[in-house]
């Protein structure tokens, strides 16, 4: 009777370890890192600052989009980050030491005028901080399709109407006759 005991202990031992033995060796998915979202991450070994869920939300005709991200500074010294698109006058950030400026939540987004890149592309964008040279990457266009990203689409500017005039006559210096009757 004990032999029976032991010999289903033993198997049983057995059967959980065959069960359960296979996460031992395989890689655990949440220790790897990837970006949570649509965006990208980017980090540059020699800058202070990281950015996360790097991604832009554009107009239909890709004319107008508003840059979306965080931008983390895990320092402890305030530092600046210089964001590039060709053609395009730079964006400036700056980041308080430990802190995180995330664009499209706690700031508005960045608006980027002159885009001309139509949703469902990529861009290059070239992201600096500190000494370092910076690094370029190919950051997604999406647009407003998805319900979550509706709100982060750029507003068109308002054409502006201006009434229109009627022609006022203007003085002369010579006189003229008036219509006879």
């Amino acid at each position: 009777m004990k032999s029976r005991l032991v010999a289903s202990a033993a198997i049983s031992a057995l059967v959980l370890l065959g069960a359960t033995g296979c996460t031992f060796i395989t890689p655990q998915a949440t220790t790897i890192e990837y970006p949570s979202s649509d965006g990208v991450n980017v980090s540059d070994a020699d800058g202070p600052l990281d950015v996360r869920n790097a991604f832009i939300v554009a107009t239909d005709d890709g004319s107008v989009g508003n840059f979306i991200g965080a931008v983390v500074n895990p320092t402890e010294q305030r530092a600046t980050m210089t964001i590039t698109i060709a053609g395009i006058a730079p964006f400036v950030v700056t980041v308080s030491p430990g802190e995180t400026v995330s664009f499209g939540a706690d700031e508005e987004p960045l608006r980027i005028v002159g885009l001309d890149s139509r949703p469902g592309s990529t861009i290059e964008i070239h992201f600096q901080s500190g000494d370092s040279t910076g690094t370029k990457a190919e950051i997604p266009v999406l647009d407003g399709s998805l319900p979550y990203y509706a709100d982060l689409v750029p507003s068109e500017p308002k054409p502006v109407m201006v009434p229109e005039s009627t022609p006022m006559p203007v003085p002369t210096d010579t006189a003229t006759s008036a219509p006879s009757s």
